[in-house]
């Protein structure tokens, strides 16, 4: 240690005396002139005439330089002049950044606005919505009441001769949730378990008319078609076609709702539906939005432009679904806070309990939902957290399994104002086995079977898509697609934030990891901007939705999505 500090002290000294012996030798050449006629003597032509345009330039900037100056002596002076100053008689100073400042003299402000300022809130009206979000926020208490066997919400009864006149309609409709990322790759994902699924789907679809399924992240499905060989892309072709598979949202992914810039959300959207659209022939007609971390009031205006006539959500506070199932005011036309009319209605379903798999989606009891996930049949490697297992269906038990769940379905349908009930069957990455296809298929069929077949139980339930709900439900009111039913609420506002059980407030991600979502929001701000300059010169932000002069179908279709 000792000889440690001696050799430091030494290499500081030795570096000291080469840097004053520099300066020395710097010092004697610059106060000789014997030495600089000398040195000048040897200097080449060429570098004396570079020198000599670099201090020309100088004198430019600097000339330059004293012209900025005096503009801006100018400009103080005649703020001064004007009265432009402080009441307290302080001049304009100058900030750290360089900038002039009038001191702030604590009363308030008042700018001068043009009337063509006003257009757009002149132009806008008291919206007519029953529903008002920040209304609803007030009105809540959020004090989780505990509701029974439905935890977060209420008992719920009913009167067993009420669908006597009018059966009950039920659909099932199976689906997967993929996340193009999340706990793996997109590509762990695609080849450990989505790849699997369309596989199957192709097989197990075609097996039995009757099946359905639906699909949302068209970012897997992309790369399934484009790995898949002919036969069986027409198969696929085939089932979408025919109605038995149903691509909803057809986004690239099932975009975020709460952080992205509206650009990406746009962006993720052409990007599904162009592909959709030149390989398929398909316009998604339907969105579908179970795992978003709230929802925002942006998704239906987007979905609403690309032709979408309705929607679902699912990821809202406990307390708000609780306050809508009990007002019966689950389904409702969502329109802008700003729209002074109903130009931008979009009908959403609300999911009304805790998550979107099959313990939550049956009913308001997760414990007998649960026996109806056919996946988690004893032997598997998944089982029902109540300690109640399924049992598979056989001509022995079919019916008291059907009047339970019957049952369920019934209580679920007291919430909504249609007797049309959508029934989720699917979780992540679910039917990525072939035994799962044949588990919740065929079990379900002999209790849609066993239903459909006695009229005492006034009930017809089937496997459907989600635009087969939302077709049934605009016929049992008689209405067009997208137009408001009779009776049912308008609602303005978003669902932020959001909280699944207690006080677990899904509102930390806000602020985790903060350079990637900058980085994202300002990339997204580039692009929009590479439009504007390339392609439409002039831009404008009103005439943005009329420039035509765009280089590629994709820009087109990316500008009349934008908002008017």
């Amino acid at each position: 240690m000792k000889l440690k500090k001696q050799v430091t002290v030494c290499g500081g000294a030795i570096f000291c005396v080469a840097v004053f012996s520099l300066y020395l030798m710097l010092d004697k050449v610059q106060h000789d002139p014997a030495r600089r006629q000398n040195s000048g003597g040897n200097f080449p032509r060429s570098q004396i005439s570079v020198l000599q345009n670099r201090i020309e330039q100088l004198e430019q900037l600097l000339e330059e330089n004293h012209q900025i100056i005096s503009h801006i002596k100018d400009s103080v002076l005649e703020l001064t002049d004007t009265g432009a100053v402080s009441p307290s008689g302080h001049l304009p100073f100058r900030s750290s950044n360089g900038s002039w400042v009038l001191p702030f003299d604590g009363r308030a402000a008042f700018l001068s606005i043009k009337p063509q300022d006003c257009q757009f809130a002149q132009g806008r009206r008291s919206s007519p919505a029953e529903l008002q979000m920040l209304d609803v926020y007030s009105l809540l208490s959020f004090d989780n009441v505990d509701g029974g066997v439905w935890k977060q919400g209420f008992e719920i009864t009913y009167d067993p001769n009420e669908w006597d006149d009018e059966p009950l309609q039920v659909f099932v409709v199976p689906h997967s949730h993929n996340d193009p990322g999340w706990v793996k790759t997109f590509d762990k994902y695609y080849y450990d378990q989505t790849q699997h699924i369309f596989n199957n789907m192709v097989v197990k679809l075609t097996e039995d008319p009757r099946r359905k399924f639906i699909w949302s992240e068209i970012s897997f499905f992309v790369k399934w078609w484009e790995n898949a060989d002919i036969h069986k892309q027409e198969a696929m072709r085939k089932l979408i076609l025919g109605g038995q598979l149903e691509m909803v949202t057809g986004g690239w992914v099932m975009t975020d709702e709460a952080n992205s810039h509206y650009f990406a959300m746009i962006d993720q959207l052409i990007e599904g539906h162009q592909w959709l659209e030149r390989t398929l022939g398909v316009i998604p007609r339907s969105g579908w939005a179970v795992d978003p971390f709230g929802h925002s009031a942006t998704m239906p205006y987007l979905l609403k432009k690309a032709n979408i006539t309705s929607m679902l959500i699912q990821r809202v506070h406990y307390s708000i679904k609780k306050h809508f199932s009990s007002t019966r005011s689950l389904e409702f036309m969502w329109r802008q806070s700003w729209a002074p009319d109903s130009s931008t209605d979009i009908f959403c379903h609300m999911m009304p309990f805790y998550s979107y798999d099959v313990p939550h989606t049956c009913g308001p009891d997760p414990k007998i939902c649960c026996q109806f996930d056919f996946k988690r049949l004893p032997g598997s490697r998944v089982n029902c957290p109540w300690k109640v297992p399924p049992r598979a269906v056989v001509d022995a038990n079919v019916a008291e399994r059907a009047a339970l769940l019957l049952d369920q379905y019934r209580k679920k349908s007291k919430l909504f104002r249609t007797k049309v009930l959508l029934v989720p069957l699917g979780d992540d990455f679910r039917y990525d086995k072939a035994l799962e296809w044949d588990q919740q298929y065929q079990n379900y069929q002999r209790l849609f079977d066993y239903m459909n077949a006695r009229s005492e139980m006034h009930v017809q339930a089937q496997f459907g898509t989600l635009s087969d709900y939302f077709n049934a439900v605009y016929k049992a009111n008689d209405v067009a697609p997208g137009t408001r039913p009779p009776d049912h609420p308008v609602l303005s506002g978003d669902f932020f934030a959001y909280a699944d059980r207690e006080d677990h407030y899904w509102s930390g991600y806000y602020t985790s990891r903060p350079f990637y979502k900058n980085l994202d929001r300002a990339e997204d701000g580039a692009f929009l901007f590479f439009l504007q300059d390339v392609a439409c010169p002039g831009w404008s932000e009103e005439g943005y939705n009329q420039c035509s002069s765009l280089p590629h179908h994709e820009e087109q279709r990316r500008v009349s999505l934008l908002p008017d």
